[in-house]
This record gives structure tokens, sequence and C-alpha cells, in this order.
């Protein structure tokens, strides 16, 4: 059994780690504030330039169509982009990005696919790299400060090489999307050939000028970037509700041992003192 010197002693090495987890838990509140308003402010522009491109789609078809959006005809290559945060502390949140890819990237192999993988997020590439080393192309970070389009348009503008070369028929994005404080959703996107989905055509059709074509061979490489920037900002205000709950679920978990340990730290002492005092008792007698 510990002495009381050793109970003490844990006590006062629980309490240290609780004051870290809460230091933690209110930096990650404060900072979720902040990514939730940028991924709130960045969802619109990212739901429109689909609602667009969806519309420019319906009035584009046949050989003309840019190779963005027609694809090449085959499905046989694909390229695989999972986004995750570069640290941890933040219970499942990177895990689940990674189950996903996992899923994701096994179901293509099993299939007969060839697969090939980027990642976004030094998790991310840790998770996975173990499992798929020799699928493995380039690695980026997120880094410190709030991501930007200057993180992900060297991500997007190798795609964009890859993919222009001949080397890669599809082209998915897998990141978590961020749906509330609680609930983080992991997601994949295709991005190349881009994904027109029915209900996103729907409205008023416009005459265009330039012609169609034209302005999509445009706007679509600059949809990778934007959709890229999107996925990164969700992971962000995930990544900071998950450390946030993850960091609080620790810190009552820390209160709860340190009361434990009090008890038993407690008893220890009692009883310490309990034999001392019957020992004394006993001599006394014994005289």
């Amino acid at each position: 059994m510990a002495t009381v010197k050793e109970m003490r002693t844990r006590i006062g090495s629980v309490k240290s780690t609780q004051k870290i987890t809460k230091a933690l838990q209110m930096v990650a509140a404060a900072k979720l504030r902040r990514a939730q308003q940028a991924t709130e402010a960045a969802r619109p522009y990212a739901q429109r330039m689909s609602a667009i491109i969806s519309n420019l789609a319906a009035g584009v078809s046949g050989p003309s169509a840019p190779l963005l959006l027609a694809g090449t005809g085959s499905d046989k290559r694909h390229l695989i982009i999972v986004a995750t945060a570069d640290r941890g502390l933040a219970g499942a949140f990177n895990g689940s990005i990674a189950r996903a890819a996992r899923l994701k990237i096994a179901a293509l192999i099993a299939e007969g696919k060839d697969v090939k993988i980027i990642t976004i997020g030094r998790k991310g590439r840790d998770q996975l790299r173990r499992q798929f080393g020799n699928r493995y192309i380039e690695s980026y970070e997120v880094g410190l400060k709030p991501p930007g389009l200057s993180l992900v348009q060297p991500v997007a503008k190798q795609i964009l090489e890859l993919y222009m070369s001949g080397q890669f028929d599809v082209v998915s994005l897998i990141y978590s999307r961020f749906k509330s404080m609680v609930t983080q959703i992991p997601t994949v996107k295709q991005l190349i050939p881009a994904e027109i989905e029915p209900g996103e055509a729907r409205g008023v059709f416009y005459d265009y000028e330039p012609d169609e074509d034209t302005i999509l061979e445009a706007l679509l490489p600059q949809n990778i970037s934007v959709q890229l920037l999107s996925a990164v900002l969700e992971n962000q205000a995930g990544f900071f509700a998950s450390q946030m709950a993850a960091m609080d679920n620790a810190t009552r978990n820390a209160g709860d041992l340190i009361n434990a340990l009090t008890i038993q730290m407690n008893r220890t002492r009692q009883a310490k003192i309990t034999t001392e005092l019957i020992e004394i008792i006993a001599g006394a007698a014994a005289v």
C-alpha cells in the first residue's frame, strides 16, 4: 500500500495536470468562437460556388466540357486528400477522419483501384502512413496561423498538376464537417470530376458572357482551392470543439481522482494513527 507521503505527491501531480487541462479547455473555447465564425462565413461562398458551377454545367455537355467537369472517362486511379489537424488532445476527432479514410481507401483497393494519398495535417499523416506508406505522395501541415488561401493553394496546385498530367481519374477529399459543439461528421467529397447534384442546378438560368465553357475553365480550378479551404476551416472548428469537450472531461476526471485519492490518503493516515495508539496503549498495559 502506498504511504501517505506518496499519495500526497500523487495528488499534487494530478492537481498540476488538472490545471493544464483546464487551461487548454479555456484556450480551446476562446479559439472555437473565432473558428466557428470563420467556418460559417466561408460556407455560403463555397455553397454558392458549387451552385454556380451546377448552373453552368447544365448548359455544357459533350467533348467541349472542361476536363475537370467531364472527367477522363475512367475511374481506375484515385487520389485521396485527407484533412486532419496538426495536434491531438481532441478526443476521437482525428481518429474518426483517419478511420473514414481507411474505409474509403480499403474499399477502393478491394475494387482493384490504384489509390494515392495526400494529407493535410500531421495527425492524418502519422496515422495513415503506418498502413499506406507506399501510397503517399505529399504531406502538408496546417500550422499555427488561421487557415487561409495561402495554405491550400499549394495543395490545389499540386492536385491540378497531377490530374492534368493524366496521373489520376478521380480526386476525393475527406474531412470533418462541423455540425455543432458535440457533433462533427466525417465527410467524403469528390472534387474532380466536379460533382453536380440535381438539386443544386435549380432556379433561374442565366445567359453568360463569355460562354459557359470559358467560365468553367476559369472557375473549376478556383473551386478546388475554395473547397479545400472550406474543409480546413470546418476541421479547425471541429477540432477546437472536440478539444474543449475532451479537456472538460479530463478536468472533471482529474477532480474525481483527486477526491478519491484524498479519501484514501485520509483513511491510510487514520489507520496509521489508530495503529500507533493501539501500540502505545498495549505497551502501557504491559508495564
